[in-house]
């Protein structure tokens, strides 16, 4: 679908995460666990979305899914799939710009 956003890009922008560190947690640790947790999820939607994709390509190939079933679902994942490239592009752009810094 043109214009939509992928469910992993859903679940980014609809999830904000506390930059304040939780109570009792130590100074800093809130944000990583909060920024790990929602790379986690991410991977998670990701994969999930795939799997979907998959099963409904081998049921369409059966003849037991629809067709129109099978390319919303591939497109989905293909949107899926390319968020999460660009955010591990991001992220790693972000990290060699970190270690090229000096001290």
């Amino acid at each position: 679908m043109i214009g939509s956003i992928s469910p992993v890009g859903t679940q980014l922008l609809s999830k904000p995460t506390s930059i304040v560190p939780e109570a009792g947690a130590a100074a800093g640790t809130g944000v990583a666990s909060s920024f790990a947790a929602a790379l986690a999820d991410a991977a998670a939607q990701t994969q999930a979305t795939l799997r979907q994709a998959e099963q409904l390509s081998l049921a369409g190939l059966q003849g037991k899914a629809d067709t129109r079933e099978v390319v919303d679902a591939v497109m989905s994942a293909e949107q899926a799939l390319q968020a999460a490239v660009a955010i591990r592009d991001k992220i790693v752009t972000a990290y060699l710009e970190v270690s090229r810094m000096g001290i």
